[in-house]
């Protein structure tokens, strides 16, 4: 059998794959039209988040049995209609939760905290002691949006700073607020009250654009939003506005509507002072990476034996 890998997976999950005689190709700079034309020829691709595999990707595949995701989201992936196809699609959401949550509070921390700007000012040979004068943790409201692995991993780590957890999710997630010491909210007294809102959802017909000019509006001056989860479930536009009219008080994201991003806004929108902006680098740990590799390839091989 053979396996189409079109974005770096750790080797440790390459390795697996041919240690079971499957026939491996890496083609890391495939175009789409490449990608169209030869998938006929695999019976497995595995796929990160660059590559797009759309139903004339999946029509063309004509045996193709398994899609593999190295990592959390599948918007880049038309599930429903590989479904329809008797297609499986599998992917690795454990794999990354840790790293993304401590993200997380390293925006946290580098925006109550003013590290970015005291490093900064040392480099420029300031002492500016009096003047970065920060806010501790302890006692602060952290708002969670979604619920799940990630959130899940946020929260605790929230709670080893003693701070107060408010969550809204679409389901009943009553279960996992207790265990955590949350309490489950609507979107709007989540908004209203707390001090940091992070988001930790899927991009999805009803998450694009959750967080509009309304929902920022409803936000503290104070408070601070994160987004890790995909760009496009913020209103990018909304969010600048609102930062220019110091309506809140900060943002720390990691993913865009474009990546890297390339419209006037997006570029003003990464440049704000009040931003901390990384290059989706939330699952971009050694660790995660390699438990990505290792878990996407096995859950392939699991899913071909399957299909014999």
């Amino acid at each position: 059998m053979r396996i189409l890998i079109t974005e770096p997976i750790d080797p440790e999950g390459v390795n697996l794959l041919r240690s079971q005689g499957l026939d491996v190709d890496e083609k890391y700079t495939i175009s789409y039209e490449e990608l169209r034309s030869i998938i006929v020829n695999y019976d497995a691709i595995i796929v990160r988040s660059g590559t797009k595999i759309t139903r004339e990707i999946i029509d063309a595949a004509r045996f193709l049995k398994v899609i593999g995701r190295a990592g959390v989201g599948l918007d880049n992936i038309d599930v429903n209609y590989a479904v329809s196809r008797g297609i499986k699609v599998v992917s690795t959401p454990e794999a990354t939760s840790t790293s993304v949550a401590e993200l997380v509070f390293a925006y946290i921390l580098c925006h109550y905290r003013k590290l970015i700007e005291a490093n900064s000012s040392m480099k420029n040979r300031k002492w500016l002691k009096h003047e970065l004068t920060g806010n501790e943790l302890k006692g602060k409201v952290l708002g969670i949006i979604g619920l799940g692995r990630i959130g899940m991993e946020v929260a605790r780590r929230a709670k080893a700073f003693e701070m107060r957890l408010l969550v809204y999710d679409v389901r009943d997630v009553s279960k996992e607020c207790n265990e955590i010491g949350a309490l489950q909210v609507s979107l709007r007294t989540l908004l209203e009250e707390s001090d940091i809102v992070s988001i930790h959802v899927p991009l999805t017909r009803e998450t694009y654009h959750m967080i509009s000019e309304k929902e920022l509006s409803i936000m503290k001056r104070t408070a601070m939003i994160i987004n890790t989860s995909r760009g496009e479930v913020i209103d990018g536009k909304a969010l600048l506005k609102v930062l220019n009219e110091g309506r809140i008080a900060g943002a720390g994201l990691d993913v865009f509507k474009n990546e890297p991003p390339t419209e006037e806004w997006e570029v003003e929108l990464t440049s704000h002072p009040n931003v901390i902006a990384t290059p989706h680098i939330g699952a971009a740990t050694r660790e995660a990476q390699r438990r990505a590799g290792y878990l996407i390839a096995n859950a392939v091989l699991n899913e071909l034996i399957k299909s014999k």
